[in-house]
C-alpha cells in the first residue's frame, strides 16, 4: 500500500465507483478502499435476508414463510434506471452492460383521490386515461405533441414560447391544463419532488418531460429499468471496470486518517501505512468535518406476499403520491413545499426475493418530527404488509467544492427513485476534479483492452 496514487476512492457507493472507473479508463492510477468487507456502502443490496434483519436489530430473524435467505437481495436505497437516461448512458459507453442483466418496470403509477391510476405519457394513453376528462385529454395530447416536437436548438418548434423566460406555470395556461394535468405532469412526467418548478423558465421541465417520453418509448411498458440480482451489482460492474484498468481494490480496510499539507490532500492513512495521493474522492461519512447535515430521508423497506391492489398485478413498478393529493403541505397557506413520496417495488422476478414474495420500499423528505405519520399514505397501498424496516437517514452534502483541499465529497442520495441526481453529482464532481467539462466520450474504453485482442 506504500505507493503512489493520482487518485484514491474512500468507499465503494455507486458514485465513487463510476468516479473510479472513470479515472481508471483515463489513465489515472487509482487505490479503492473501503471500511466495510462489502461493496455499495450506503446503495449496497443485503444478502442473506437475515443479514437485513439482523441489520435493524430484528434478533429473531426471518421466519420460514420468507424462503430461503440468500434468495434475497434487498436494496437500502431505492432507486430504478431511466431507460434514455444519464446513468445508462454511462453504462453503456464503458460497457458495464456486459456485467449486468436488466428488467424494464411494468408500470408507473400516479396517485389521485386516494386512487392510483397509470401515468399516461404518450398520446394514446392520454386519450384512455381514467385520469383526465374528454376536453382535457385533447388540451394534454397537444401539450405531449408540444413536447415531444421541442427543440431548444430550432425556434421554429417554440410555438410563442421563449425557453429561457417562459415559466412552466405560463406554459401549462398556454395549453389550458387543469390543476390535476399539471399535478401528475410535474410530479410523474418531469418528476419534481416539489412545485418551485412553476415558475422557472421551463426549458428543464420540457426536458425533463423529453428524457421520460423518450425513455418510455425504448421499451413501451415505463421508462425505467432495474438490475436482476439489485442495484448492488451496479456499483461492482464499475469496480470491475477500474479493476480491468489497473485500479486496485481494498475492502474490510480501515480508514486512520487523511493526511494533508499546507491545505492540499497527500495522503490516507491505514494500518500504520501511509498511500499517497494527488487527490481523494469519498463520500460523507469519511470527512464528517467536511460535510454539513441538509436534510433527512425515510425509507420504509416492505416485504408482501401479493403485488399492491389496482397495479394489474404488476411485478414491478413506481407510484408517485404527490405532495396535495395527501396535503403534504408547508405552513404557508396555498403553498405545497412537501416533497412527494415514493413507492418502488420489485419483486421475485428480479432474483431479489423468494418466490412470490415482493419488496416495495416508501420513501420522502423528512419534514416533521414523526417521518413515519409521512409515509402513512403509502403504506396503507401496501397493505397487508408481512414485514416493515424502517431507516431514516440523513442527508449530508461537501461544504465546499474541493479545489482547494483536492478533497472530493459526494452526496448522499436523495429520496427521488431515479439516478439521475446522483449523475449529477458525478459529472459535477468530474469536472471539478479534471478542471474539464464532463464528457460520455472521455468513459469509452479503449479497443484493447484486457478483454483480448485488439479490434482486428
Amino acid at each position: 500500500m506504500d505507493e503512489e496514487y493520482d487518485v484514491i476512492v474512500l468507499g465503494t457507493g455507486l458514485t465513487e465507483c463510476i468516479l473510479s472507473g472513470i479515472m481508471s479508463v483515463n489513465g489515472k492510477k487509482v487505490l479503492h478502499m473501503d471500511r466495510n468487507p462489502y461493496y455499495g456502502g450506503e446503495s449496497s443490496s443485503i444478502t442473506p435476508l437475515e443479514e437485513l434483519y439482523k441489520r435493524f436489530q430484528l434478533l429473531e430473524g426471518p421466519p420460514e414463510s420468507m424462503g430461503r435467505g440468500r434468495d434475497w437481495n434487498v436494496d437500502l436505497i431505492p432507486k430504478f434506471l431511466m431507460a434514455n437516461g444519464q446513468l445508462v448512458k454511462m453504462l453503456l459507453y464503458t460497457e458495464v452492460t456486459r456485467y449486468l442483466d436488466f428488467k424494464v418496470v411494468e408500470g408507473s403509477f400516479v396517485y389521485k383521490g386516494g386512487k392510483i391510476y397509470k401515468v399516461p405519457s404518450t398520446e394514446t394513453e392520454a386519450l384512455a386515461s381514467n385520469l383526465m376528462g374528454m376536453f382535457e385529454k385533447r388540451r394534454f395530447r397537444k401539450f405531449l405533441v408540444f413536447v415531444a416536437n421541442f427543440d431548444e436548438n430550432d425556434p421554429k418548434t417554440f410555438e410563442g414560447v421563449d425557453p429561457q423566460t417562459t415559466s412552466m406555470r405560463d406554459v401549462y395556461r398556454k395549453f389550458d391544463l387543469g390543476q390535476d394535468v399539471i399535478d401528475f405532469t410535474g410530479h410523474a412526467l418531469a418528476l419534481y419532488r416539489t412545485d418551485d418548478y412553476l415558475d422557472q423558465p421551463c426549458l428543464e421541465t420540457v426536458n425533463r418531460i423529453k428524457l421520460y417520453s423518450e425513455s418510455l418509448a425504448r421499451y413501451g411498458k415505463s421508462p425505467y429499468l432495474y438490475p436482476l440480482y439489485g442495484l448492488g451489482e451496479l456499483p461492482q460492474g464499475f469496480a470491475r471496470l477500474s479493476a480491468i484498468y489497473g485500479g486496485t481494490y481494498m475492502l474490510n480496510k480501515p480508514v486512520d486518517d487523511i493526511i494533508m499539507e499546507n491545505g492540499k490532500v497527500v495522503g490516507v492513512k491505514s494500518e500504520g501505512e501511509v498511500a499517497r495521493c494527488k487527490q481523494l474522492i469519498c463520500d460523507p461519512s469519511y470527512i464528517p468535518d467536511r460535510v454539513r447535515k441538509a436534510g433527512q430521508v425515510i425509507r420504509i423497506i416492505c416485504i408482501l406476499s401479493h403485488p399492491i391492489k389496482n397495479t394489474n398485478d404488476a411485478n414491478s413498478c413506481q407510484i408517485i403520491i404527490p405532495q396535495n393529493q395527501v396535503n403534504r403541505k408547508s405552513g404557508r397557506p396555498g403553498l405545497f413545499l412537501w416533497p412527494d413520496i415514493y413507492v418502488c417495488m420489485i419483486s421475485y422476478a428480479h432474483n431479489v426475493a423468494a418466490q412470490g414474495k415482493y419488496i416495495a420500499i416508501a420513501s420522502t423528505t423528512v419534514e416533521t418530527t414523526d417521518p413515519e405519520k409521512e409515509v402513512e399514505p403509502a403504506l396503507e397501498l401496501l397493505e397487508p404488509i408481512d414485514q416493515k424496516f424502517v431507516a431514516i437517514s440523513d442527508l449530508y452534502e461537501p461544504i465546499d467544492d474541493g479545489c482547494e483541499s483536492q478533497v472530493f465529497c459526494s452526496c448522499s442520495y436523495d429520496a427521488t427513485t431515479h439516478f439521475e441526481t446522483t449523475c449529477n453529482d458525478i459529472k459535477d464532481i468530474y469536472k471539478r476534479m479534471a478542471g474539464t467539462a464532463f464528457d460520455f466520450e472521455n468513459m469509452k474504453r479503449k479497443q484493447n483492452d484486457v478483454f483480448g485482442e485488439a479490434e482486428q
